[in-house]
């Protein structure tokens, strides 16, 4: 019988580092600033092996924007060891643009930039790569991708990464000795692409994105679920099943919606902080390989042609206790559907919900979902089993699957600052004991206050919520709250083709 646990570091033992032992590899950036843990030493490790045994021959190393968009570089074999040591430098001017690619901040006049110093002179940040991440990508040739968090040259943290931003958030729930559990249910639309490829006209520039892509519909909608239908899609289906289930991504459905052009997948629940890459890495992915098909994928919540059934993303949430995994949300009272830990956190999500929206809501477009009888939710609420409400409760006493469904989010949402804004305002619930009331019966007759009607609203909203500028930090709230203005100041000043259609000829 050994006394010794010969267990490697990497998996929790007293035995081997996983940690590399040349020279080279130990006076990396990585190294330098302790950026990894010993599994990711390992997992780094086995990313090697692979690339050798399957002959990839380039890299993507990527990071998840404000807008969840991934941005970054791809390197060739013989440089991706040298990014693995010391990470890849990219512009620090990508984190301070809104969706159109305009720069928000005047990074040349450090006058203006107030807090944002660091910014001045678009100099770099340094994405570091998380080798766990590594994933082969089905949709083109001998290519891998990495995902990456930030940080400045000088090692330390930039705020505004998005990923750090989650992690940040669940490290302070683990020091309570709890864990965010979330499910994703994505749904998000598919069109034939228009066979003539990309047109003059979709040529923009920063502030001014050119035309969208012309597209044609792929279903009729108005038949939920229809086997048929789906068939109709098939060689879309076997692709998206074979490529995400290759990617090792957690696909447990793929689903016709109701809406023309409309689908849906799920997600197999899981920890907050992989569940965020898995979703970002699947909505890169359907895009993709859509496009090798010749569709368009979008998850836009409500494009042209969707005015029957926008898109949503439904994510589900629960706690769990980190020491014996029970979930902290299921009821011990027979007859009641939550916990008095789930219903303070169900509180802390209603009494924010505004605030909140302009993270799970973060488009102009995503407004025009919130519509009464439509399977979305138009006001802050709460239901059993209700797929009206804002907040879904689902399971009860005995069942160990119990957990919140926020109902309100778009599929474009950035998925770490989404699922960061849902502990902030459940955490806050907690700690306030903040009471949710009594369950809605018809939530759309309710006489809850509304859910935002426009993005302007809910950046107001969010400015001057306390509870999220103490726990992201005031820096970080008034840096996201100018971009998203931005984003929706370029819209009001926008003339549509309604004032278009309803005025030229009329005044």
């Amino acid at each position: 019988m050994r006394n010794v646990d010969e267990r490697r570091v990497s998996e929790a033992g007293g035995g081997t580092t996983a940690k590399p032992m040349l020279a080279k590899d130990r006076d990396g950036f990585v190294e330098r600033h302790n950026l990894w843990s010993e599994g990711q030493y390992a997992a780094a490790g086995q990313m090697r092996r692979v690339m050798d045994e399957v002959g990839i021959e380039m890299v993507q190393f990527v990071f998840a924007d404000q807008h969840g968009i991934l941005r970054g570089k791809t390197l060739t074999r013989t440089s991706v060891a040298e990014a693995m040591r010391s990470g890849v430098r990219a512009p620090s001017s990508l984190l301070l643009k809104d969706t159109s690619g305009r720069s928000v901040f005047s990074v040349f006049d450090p006058t203006e930039l107030g807090t944002l110093g660091r910014f001045a002179g678009a100099g770099d940040v340094v994405m570091v790569p998380d080798p766990t991440t590594f994933r082969i990508l089905p949709w083109t040739e001998r290519t891998g991708l990495v995902l990456c968090s930030l940080r400045f040259p000088d090692g330390s943290e930039v705020p505004f990464c998005t990923r750090s931003i989650l992690h940040k958030q669940l490290d302070a729930l683990a020091t309570r000795d709890l864990g965010l559990t979330v499910g994703a249910e994505l749904e998000f639309h598919v069109f034939r692409a228009d066979p003539a490829g990309f047109a003059p006209e979709q040529v923009g520039k920063p502030g001014q994105p050119g035309a969208a892509p012309q597209t044609t519909p792929t279903t009729a909608g108005g038949q939920l679920l229809h086997a048929e239908a789906l068939g109709e899609l098939d060689d879309l289906v076997q692709a998206l099943y074979s490529g995400l289930t290759s990617m090792d991504l957690p696909l447990r459905t793929l689903e016709l919606e109701f809406g023309p052009s409309q689908l849906e997948l799920t997600l197999d629940a899981g920890d907050a902080a992989t569940v965020a890459d898995d979703i970002v890495l699947v909505r890169t992915a359907v895009r993709q390989i859509a496009r090798s098909l010749g569709y368009h994928a979008t998850f836009m919540s409500r494009p042209v042609g969707a005015e029957t059934a926008s898109t949503g993303w439904h994510l589900h949430q629960s706690l769990c206790n980190l020491r014996t995994g029970a979930n902290v949300f299921v009821p011990t009272e027979p007859g009641t559907a939550l916990s008095d830990t789930g219903r303070y956190y169900l509180g802390g999500l209603l009494e924010h919900a505004t605030a909140a929206a302009a993270f799970s809501t973060p488009t102009v477009n995503g407004y025009k979902r919130y519509q009464p009888y439509s399977l979305a939710p138009d006001r802050i609420l709460w239901g059993i089993d209700n797929k009206g409400a804002m907040v879904r409760a689902v399971g009860g006493a005995g069942d160990p699957a119990t957990r919140l469904e926020n109902r309100s989010g778009e599929p474009g949402a950035n998925p770490y600052l989404y699922i960061a804004a849902q502990l902030v305002c459940g955490m806050d619930g907690l700690d306030r004991t903040i009471d949710p009331g009594e369950p809605a019966d018809n939530p759309y007759t309710d006489d809850a206050k509304r859910l935002p009607s426009n993005l302007g609203a809910a950046v107001d909203a969010l400015s001057v919520d306390t509870a999220f500028i103490g726990a992201l930090g005031a820096d970080v709230i008034d840096w996201y709250t100018s971009i998203k203005r931005s984003e929706f100041d370029r819209y009001l000043a926008h003339v549509s083709d309604w004032e278009q259609r309803e005025y030229f000829a009329l005044l």
